[in-house]
């Protein structure tokens, strides 16, 4: 069976980002970005991005976010959209409709919203 940890998403270290908004930063309007983005601080607007995106455990994103995968360790409020892989990690909370190729929810994790799976090519 095909293990979603397995992807080097969740290897990626300090270094394979180009960009970490880290804790004690605030940021308020919109984010675009083509390289691997952390996010750390607290975030309002909107992000769009044709890469990965992370939110580590201490962020707070009040955004709606399009990216490539979403791995969400901390708390986002708003409607996400990944062309291939949302992830909610047991620490994290996600308010907000989803939509994914696909969605993985470990146990632990609080997800409120709607849940829409759609093929990549869609």
């Amino acid at each position: 069976m095909f293990d979603v940890k397995e992807s080097d998403f969740f290897d990626l270290e300090d270094a394979a980002f180009d960009t970490i908004i880290e804790p004690g930063i605030k940021f308020t309007g919109n984010i675009k970005f083509v390289k691997p983005f952390m996010i750390r601080g607290k975030v309002n607007g909107k992000i769009d991005a044709t890469s990965d995106l992370v939110i580590d455990s201490c962020a707070e994103v009040n955004a709606d976010i399009n990216s490539v995968r979403v791995l969400v360790k901390g708390t986002v409020h708003g409607n996400v959209t990944a062309k291939q892989l949302i992830f909610v990690s047991a620490s994290g909370v996600l308010d907000g409709d989803i939509t994914a190729a696909q969605v993985v929810l470990e146990p632990g994790s609080t997800f409120t919203g709607k849940c829409t799976m759609v093929r990549e090519n869609e």
